[in-house]
């Protein structure tokens, strides 16, 4: 019983011993030393212990350690590499759980590789995975990866098989393998960095790849296609050098895919492809500048430049990039990125060199380009002194006291046509400063010199271009002026009269001034052919391109040239020309000539404008009033009353003259009144009137007549035409006489001859409105006299 004891104490001592060490392998992350030590105890205890007293003492280390573990919060670990078999066996290949399993190496510095395995994870939120690295004798385990990808340690020359297990579900995991040889694992790529740009149909690609791969890698291939297409462009293009590549031949106007891989070399086994880039359509067109306008903002030495411009395929660009940058050279040259066709920037009064460009993920447009010129010096507050120290410095100097405000300066100087010069400068002392030159100064020509003041201390250099410096004033001076080498052109003469002429001619160009322009003399003599007459020199202001000479004589050639002046002297003179005045006899004739044109222009335009007024007037005053004579109505009726009455007279004629005196009887109706509104509808009759007044009732043949003649119904000696559907009165047109009616009065005898046609008063419709009163008053037919051998009738 002591010696249980004593053994017991001995084996507490020893695991007291041993737990500092447990410690110290827990803190630095060692599971693999943690499970050996365990292992390593439970063996000799069971190997040494062969009583039950041992047993017993193997229990009660038993139920300390397992608290002390669970408090340390290590992973049971039930299966190793070597009996993977009998852990996983179960677990099942499927591509909805752990798949894919990939190993590779990639280059370090210093020549190093390191190892890596991925796979693509089960389809759950939360998961743990177990990697199992077996390689000749050598195998690893990494348990509880919470991460699709494991660094691992592997031996070139052999090969290597790699498992991954999934361990949500002990009972349905999932697994997969991979097995290789390291020397083919090694990968290089896809590149890091890859450019883009389109121009004439070609496609500039600029790739590359990590530091540590690229000694490793002598070129790479493209393989391209045109957007959503299936089949990849054969062969693939091979670069030119590690860096660069050009793929010819492409359409402008489409969209293309392009992927990058390495050439595989025996340091790059492997040479992925890299992701799909999209290149969008070349951009072909060039922006064009609308406008560049100043305007004056309120910063003296400042203005506000407004720059607008257009793109015809703006659907393609993705944005614009707009360079300004001083014509002088000087930098930087500030780059603005903007997506819209205009731009505001606050600059100086110095010249600057605009560029615009569109672009997208292809590259960029062709450039628009202008210049930004400076403002007139009168624009400028302030005033400039110059002085020349020989040809290879100058001293600029200037009226306000700028240092209280500024310190840092910059000059710029140049001749028409040329860059500019320019020169920063640090100045808190004095109101001037000396600029040394590197070129020397030439003589005649003329020389601009601005001076900028800018906010920021030394250095002095421009930081960025927008609203940056102020332009102080601006000064023209020659270091040597000359006399100018060409004369004024063009002259020739106006408004030429008997005794004046009006001279115009162009200026001098500036370069041919080689100073400052002071004037023009302008010589002049009445007979060129004659050298004793003295010629006349007349000074003209250098503003001036005209002049005008008076007292001349008439009819008489005058020579002219003309020349320019400088504080160096006159300029050459110009190719003689000639002028004659107008006589007096052409000037006669010509005011004449001129004073009958212009009396026949007046005649004819008050002729022209006197018609036009009278005729107005007379619409106003005089309005047109229409002929009743020219009306419809008045041609119907006469011609309806005309052609009725003819033809009666003629049948009463026939009828006589064959004798038949008995057949004739004498109808007198009783006249009728016609409304307007049955006009269309009632009868159109001529009648026989035997007295002077309108409204006789029908007439009865007379007692002592014969017997009546017989006439033709259509006549009725009334010469009445009627509607039978309108007028109940009307006699059958088949019977041999006519029957009178019956309400019958005795009317007195007219003569024949004295018959006056009448017409029932109607009311007509017509287009004038004093024809429809008229028409009721007056009688509608032409009076016919019908002559007849036969006794006369009354009616």
């Amino acid at each position: 019983m002591k010696n249980g004891k004593l053994l017991l104490h001995i084996v507490f001592h020893e695991v007291t011993l041993k737990l500092p060490q447990i410690f110290v392998a827990v803190r630095q992350k060692t599971r693999r030393e943690i499970k050996h030590n365990y292992e390593l105890d439970a063996v000799t205890t069971m190997h040494c212990l062969h009583k039950p007293l041992p047993y017993l003492i193997f229990g009660v280390l038993f139920g300390y350690f397992t608290p002390l573990s669970s408090l340390l919060q290590l992973p049971p670990v039930t299966c190793r590499c070597k009996n993977i078999s009998s852990c996983y066996g179960h677990c099942v290949t499927s591509q909805e759980g752990v798949s894919e399993l990939d190993c590779f190496g990639k280059h370090l510095r210093f020549s190093r590789i390191i190892w890596k395995c991925v796979w693509t994870p089960v389809k759950k939120q939360t998961q743990r995975y177990t990697l199992c690295i077996e390689q000749n004798k050598y195998s690893k385990t990494h348990t509880n990866i919470s991460e699709t990808s494991q660094t691992i340690i592997l031996n070139k020359r052999f090969n290597m098989t790699a498992h991954v297990f999934d361990n949500s579900d002990w009972k349905s995991c999932t697994k997969t393998v991979f097995r290789g040889s390291p020397q083919q694992l090694v990968r290089c790529g896809p590149p890091s960095n890859v450019h883009l740009k389109r121009h004439s149909r070609q496609l500039d690609i600029q790739a590359s790849w990590r530091k540590e791969e690229t000694k490793y890698i002598r070129l790479y291939s493209v393989r391209y296609k045109e957007l959503n297409s299936l089949q990849w462009k054969e062969p693939p293009v091979q670069s030119k050098d590690r860096n660069r590549c050009t793929v010819g031949n492409l359409n402008s106007s489409l969209s293309y895919e392009v992927q990058i891989e390495c050439v595989a070399n025996n340091k790059c086994t492997q040479c992925p492809w890299s992701e799909v880039f999209t290149v969008p359509p070349e951009l072909t067109d060039t922006p064009v500048i609308e406008m560049v306008k100043d305007s004056r903002p309120q910063t003296k030495g400042r203005r506000l430049v407004i720059i607008k411009w257009k793109f015809a395929a703006s659907e393609l660009a993705e944005g614009y990039s707009v360079s300004v940058g001083k014509a002088s050279g000087e930098e930087p040259i500030e780059t603005f990125n903007i997506s819209r066709p205009l731009l505001m920037v606050t600059l100086s009064n110095s010249a600057y060199h605009l560029k615009i460009t569109a672009q997208n993920r292809a590259g960029t447009s062709p450039a628009a380009q202008s210049t930004i010129w400076p403002l007139d010096n009168k624009d400028l507050y302030g005033k400039l002194n110059l002085t020349f120290n020989g040809n290879t410095s100058f001293t600029i100097s200037w009226v306000d006291d700028l240092i209280k405000t500024y310190s840092c300066f910059s000059v710029e100087w140049w001749t028409r046509g040329n860059k500019a010069a320019h020169k920063s400068f640090y100045e808190d002392e004095n109101n001037y400063e000396v600029i040394p030159l590197h070129e020397p100064l030439e003589l005649y020509k003329r020389y601009t010199f601005t001076l900028h003041t800018r906010p920021d201390k030394e250095p002095c250099n421009l930081k960025f271009i927008n609203n940056s410096e102020s332009t102080y004033g601006s000064i023209q001076s020659y270091f040597t002026e000359g006399s100018p080498i060409s004369a004024p052109g063009n002259i020739s003469s106006s408004n030429v009269t008997q005794s004046s002429m009006v001279l115009e001619w162009t200026s001098v160009p500036e370069k041919d001034t080689r100073g400052f322009l002071l004037g023009y003399v302008l010589h002049y003599t009445e007979s060129p052919n004659d050298r004793t007459d003295a010629e006349t020199n007349i000074t003209v202001d250098a503003g001036s391109t005209s002049y005008e000479l008076v007292d001349l004589k008439s009819n008489t050639v005058y020579q002219v040239q003309l020349s320019a002046f400088t504080a160096a002297g006159m300029g050459v003179r110009s190719s003689a020309v000639y002028f004659e005045t107008k006589s007096t006899a052409s000037l006669s004739m010509g005011g004449m000539i001129a004073g009958v044109a212009i009396g026949v222009t007046l005649l004819l335009l008050v002729v022209n404008l006197g018609s036009r007024l009278i005729k107005r007037a007379k619409r106003i005053l005089w309005p047109s009033i229409p002929n009743p004579g020219n009306s419809n109505a008045i041609q119907k009726i006469d011609g309806v009353c005309e052609l009725e009455l003819l033809e009666a007279i003629n049948r009463q004629k026939l009828e006589e003259e064959e004798g038949d005196a008995n057949s004739l009887h004498i109808v007198d109706s009783r006249e009728k009144k016609y409304p307007v509104s049955n006009l269309h509808s009632s009868d159109s009759c001529l009648h026989l009137n035997t007295d002077h007044e309108e409204n006789q009732g029908p007439s009865e043949t007379t007692a002592d007549s014969a017997e009546p003649t017989k006439v033709d119904p259509q006549i009725n000696m009334g010469l009445c035409r009627r509607d039978t559907a309108t007028d109940s009165s009307t006699q059958d047109p088949t019977s041999d006489t006519i029957k009178p009616p019956t309400d019958t009065r005795q009317t007195d005898a007219v003569p024949i001859s004295t018959v006056a046609h009448q017409c029932p008063q109607l009311s007509f419709m017509s287009d004038y409105t004093t024809m429809e009163l008229f028409q009721q008053v007056m009688t509608q037919c032409v009076p016919a006299t019908m002559s007849s051998s036969s006794s006369s009738s009354s009616l």
